[in-house]
């Protein structure tokens, strides 16, 4: 698994963008009952590379996600939604930019754990 980063403020780690679209293809490739190289021939790249992709071992560019996902009869925005609606369920916290300035990191590592969304002072 890929390493991810702990984003201030929360005791678990975020999942990388990668992570979380390799997987999202995989599911994708699954639902279909296809095999990696039946995905990958139609794409246009070799099964190793799209392995490597789905396990988040590899940053595709957007050439090579348009011809994934094209290859799983799907769009980007699909992909996107599905990946939103699973990463979306985790908890956030909000915090207001213009009421943390000047009040230290140790805001930052207080709270809920989960993304933080900030909202421009």
């Amino acid at each position: 698994m890929s390493e991810a980063r702990l984003p201030r403020g929360s005791a678990a780690p975020e999942q990388l963008w990668r992570d979380a679209l390799g997987a999202q293809l995989r599911r994708m490739r699954l639902e279909r009952a296809e095999r990696l190289e039946q995905t990958a021939r139609r794409a246009g790249i070799s099964p190793q590379y799209l392995s490597e992709v789905e396990r988040g071992r590899k940053d595709a560019s957007s050439e090579m996600i348009s011809a994934i996902l094209g290859a799983l009869d799907s769009t980007l925005v699909e992909a996107l939604t599905r990946i939103t609606h699973e990463v979306g369920t985790a908890p956030h916290r909000v915090i207001d930019i213009g009421s943390v300035r000047g009040a230290g990191s140790d805001v930052m590592r207080s709270g809920a754990a989960g993304p933080v969304v900030s909202l421009a002072a």
